[in-house]
């Protein structure tokens, strides 16, 4: 399908970004190479310099201040409305980038090139993301497979890693060779990705009962519905310099509560038991080994249902 012309909006959720925001907006130039582009940066009522950094940095800049902060995906749908509004809303595309992503120099021109591309299975791309790497440029395994009772038991015996090796017992896509080549996934981590226009026609809003995390997975799995892919463009690369969820127990745990409510929705109530279960196995055998965060994910698991506002 060919691509409409017109500018790439990109858009930034921030909350408290002002120490990470310099950095992506000097890396925007060489990542948004070859491209005409807005940025439009949705804050949720930072209460450091973070708008401040931003009309100093980039006063060309549109900037939402929505007044609360009312989770990413609420983020992220005041940022799509207000790039609705730009020129009439005659973008091609729409790039979704957390504050601390930096861009390689044409990153952004290769996702946007990708959009539209037929896949054999007669689906789209609709979703394109690129290699991530950590700040010591180890790549981050971004690819992601869709949650099944069966894999969240192979990562509880086996452990991310190890399962990821085979298909059926990991959500996590390990294989050296799915990130060498342009590789079709039920989902990425939302870090950076490209957004066709269709493809946000088609899905509507971001899910904002989820405040944090599951919400790029229930969006990616939304548009794979309606025959819009994600895939991995290798050749479009970034580094990601955040992480949080790895160190916080209250994050950690926002995280695992969410992959379950994100489950029961797509599944019914006895596979969702089995899955819970599972997941649950998994932190228990982590809590058993100290692991602050795996504790704190057994207490959400454990105890009442958590708010998307308790955070």
């Amino acid at each position: 399908m060919p691509q409409q012309q017109g500018p790439v909006a990109v858009l930034v959720v921030t909350w408290n970004s002002a120490a990470v925001l310099p950095g992506f907006l000097d890396s925007l130039p060489a990542g948004m190479a070859g491209l005409d582009w807005h940025l439009v940066v949705a804050d949720n009522d930072s209460s450091d310099d973070t708008v401040a950094v931003v009309r100093k940095h980039a006063p060309e800049a549109t900037v939402v201040e929505t007044g609360r902060n009312g989770g990413y995906a609420f983020g992220v749908n005041a940022a799509l409305r207000a790039a609705a509004a730009l020129e009439g809303g005659g973008y091609r595309a729409v790039l979704i980038c957390n504050p601390d992503i930096r861009m390689a120099e044409g990153c952004a021109m290769t996702l946007v090139e990708a959009l539209g591309t037929p896949l054999p299975d007669g689906t789209r791309v609709g979703i394109s993301v690129p290699l991530l790497y950590e700040e010591d440029k180890r790549l981050i395994h971004s690819l992601r497979r869709e949650s099944t009772v069966s894999r969240a038991l192979g990562e509880a015996v086996l452990g991310n890693r190890r399962a990821g090796r085979f298909p059926a017992l990991s959500e996590l896509v390990t294989d050296p060779s799915a990130y060498a080549e342009q590789t079709p996934a039920d989902w990425a981590t939302g870090a950076l990705m490209a957004l066709s226009r269709e493809c946000v026609a088609a899905c509507g809003p971001w899910d904002e009962s989820f405040f944090l995390y599951s919400e790029e997975t229930e969006y990616c799995l939304r548009a794979r519905d309606l025959g819009l892919r994600t895939r991995l463009e290798p050749a479009a690369r970034a580094t990601h310099l955040g992480g949080d969820s790895r160190v916080s127990p209250r994050l950690w745990s926002l995280l695992v509560v969410n992959r379950v409510r994100l489950f029961r929705r797509r599944h019914g109530l006895a596979a969702t038991v089995a899955f819970r279960s599972a997941v649950l196995l998994r932190e228990l055998s982590r809590a058993a080994l100290g692991r602050r965060p795996a504790r704190a994910a057994v207490g959400a698991l454990l105890g009442a249902p958590q708010s998307r506002h308790e955070v």
